[in-house]
């Protein structure tokens, strides 16, 4: 850490002023993708994974262009063709346009004077591409949370209306995604949400609840070096919800319920019970999507977990699966074993504790 930032649960702050704060990778353990529809789901932030986001005052407002992720010079035609397609059109500096737009809006809307003051944002990520971790929005996350102390208003925006600012700045750029992701970066730790429409409605937002994360066993993520697009997967289906689709319609239902019933298994340490509503959770996502649209690589995960008796499931909406193996360390390494012959990486899961500090705390409804 440079000697001259003070590092506080807020982030890092130097005495030059820069202001650097870090979001985290999320995994979706139980209820994804019921989020976007009114469902529950419980999720967690993953510390092996993150993106961080440096904010220092500066005479005009610049936006640095990663070195990497937002390369604009190449060795040849064929670097240029190789690079966007296996990284894309995109890196993150329109993420961070567009937070700044997004968080000027909400100032501006909720009457938040904001001191005058320019800044330049830069910002770096080990979160891996399209493996539905969550790694726009953790950039996004980041970032907000800059903007937050920059300005000096980190108690005039709540903490569960946040997600929302974070989810409309990507919806700005054409993202497809819910709530979850960004709630489990805002808060860290373990949390339950339900998005009932009910609370959606009256509160703008869900009801969520952080869980002690010494309840989790331990998990194993796997995940594919050249994943699915995971933007790409919601489409087809949220149509067909909103047509009536009774299969769509019953299956979320379902699966928004095994959120709930994974609430009481984890505060009972039920794992096997946990075990159990993992995999449903995966067989009720195949049985609406279906084989096609989740992708063989995707699906591979899962059955390679499967194949060793360990409970698995999408992290997000694939090009990661979460794997739980209830018979322990020698299960644990038949899994390390599967997966690396089937070319897949796997990491032990290491669980953010809460993020929130005491500022935050405060904003929080009663």
């Amino acid at each position: 850490m440079d000697q001259n930032m003070n590092s506080t649960k807020e982030g890092l702050i130097s005495g030059s002023g820069a202001i650097q704060h870090k979001a985290y990778a999320r995994v979706g353990l139980l209820g994804n993708p019921s989020d976007v529809y009114f469902g529950k789901t419980i999720s967690f932030s993953l510390a092996n994974f993150w993106a961080s986001v440096t904010l220092e005052p500066s005479p005009h407002l610049i936006i640095n262009p990663h070195p990497i992720h937002d390369l604009v010079q190449f060795d040849s035609l064929d670097h240029l063709v190789n690079r966007l397609q296996s990284e894309g059109y995109y890196g993150g500096v329109r993420l961070l346009m567009s937070i700044c737009k997004l968080f000027h809006k909400h100032c501006k809307d909720n009457n938040i004077n904001l001191s005058p003051g320019n800044f330049t944002l830069s910002y770096d990520t080990n979160i891996p591409r399209q493996a539905g971790l969550s790694g726009s929005s953790a950039i996004v996350c980041a970032a907000l949370s800059c903007l937050l102390d920059f300005y000096k208003v980190r108690h005039l925006i709540k903490v569960e209306v946040r997600p929302n600012l974070i989810l409309s700045a990507e919806k700005e750029l054409g993202i497809v995604a819910g709530l979850q992701d960004r709630v489990a970066q805002v808060y860290g730790g373990l949390v339950h949400m339900d998005f009932s429409k009910e609370n959606m409605d009256k509160l703008g937002h869900g009801i969520y609840t952080p869980m002690d994360i010494s309840l989790l066993p331990p998990l194993h993520l796997i995940y594919a070096e050249n994943p699915s697009d995971s933007g790409k997967v919601h489409s087809t289906i949220r149509q067909r919800w909103l047509n009536g689709d009774e299969l769509v319609i019953s299956s979320m239902k379902e699966v928004a319920d095994i959120a709930a019933e994974g609430k009481s298994a984890i505060l009972k340490k039920n794992y096997q019970k946990l075990a159990e509503l993992m995999n449903r959770n995966f067989d009720l996502r195949r049985c609406m999507f279906g084989d096609e649209c989740l992708g063989a690589l995707n699906i591979e995960m899962v059955e390679v977990a499967r194949r060793v008796g360990a409970a698995s499931k999408f992290t997000g909406s694939g090009g990661a699966v979460v794997a739980f193996c209830p018979e322990g360390p020698p299960q644990v390494k038949r899994l390390e074993d599967e997966c690396r012959k089937a070319g897949f990486s796997i990491q032990a899961i290491q669980v953010v504790p809460s993020c929130l500090n005491d500022v935050d705390l405060k904003t929080l409804s009663k």
